[in-house]
């Protein structure tokens, strides 16, 4: 039998501990950067179900009135920075509301009397309520209205949730502003680096 000497024993050692050592920090690097990418793919996913999908390059406050029970009214617009966006509702019992875009859009994707217009706007029948003033002012185009302006009635809806004929004319201009602003997303959802943030609302 050859004997082994002790110095030899311990280098042994030492390389079974240092491969053993080595070994655990790739496995454990793997797993962070699994980790990582994960909590991203998560964020993404939860993001992309609550925003659109596009994006603003500029955005619109809306002030609304409502006139009599149930009637509502574009009585001011201004632009904003997107992240400032949504709509300012004032009450015929004198509450206010505050709505982000997010909460718009969900209503108006929603409300029986304008969900039919994301499905066949051909179909639909415009009123005076809220959803379909939120859909027809210059908020709309952030909210998921169709920048097709072949639409037979556009014109008359959209002047027709102005409280005048000045603030429609005025209002133009910046749904024009916002509409020029759109910046399609990649497919996917994805923005930037690890994908766009979360859309917050705005307060008064």
């Amino acid at each position: 039998m050859t004997p082994v000497r002790k110095h030899t024993i311990l280098r042994r050692v030492k390389d079974i501990t240092l491969s053993a050592t080595l070994g655990l920090a790739l496995l454990n690097g793997t797993a962070v950067l699994q980790s990582c990418g994960s909590s991203n793919d998560s964020e993404t996913e939860q993001t992309d179900g609550a925003v659109s999908s596009e994006r603003f390059g500029k955005g619109v406050r809306t002030y609304i009135t409502e006139t009599s029970p149930g009637n509502f009214k574009i009585t001011d617009e201004t632009e904003v920075d997107p992240k400032q966006a949504g709509a300012i509702v004032n009450y015929a019992d004198g509450h206010r509301d505050t709505l982000s875009v997010e909460a718009a859009r969900r209503l108006v994707q929603s409300d029986p009397s304008t969900s039919q217009y994301f499905n066949n706007p051909s179909g639909y029948h415009h009123s005076s309520g809220l959803s379909n003033v939120l859909l027809w002012g210059s908020l709309g185009y952030m909210l998921g209205r169709s920048n097709n302006s072949g639409f037979a009635n556009e014109h008359r809806y959209r002047s027709g949730v102005y409280s005048n004929p000045q603030t429609f004319q005025r209002a133009n201009s910046i749904g024009s502003n916002v509409n020029n602003s759109r910046i399609s997303r990649p497919s996917g959802g994805r923005s930037g680096f690890f994908g766009g943030g979360r859309s917050r609302g705005f307060s008064s």
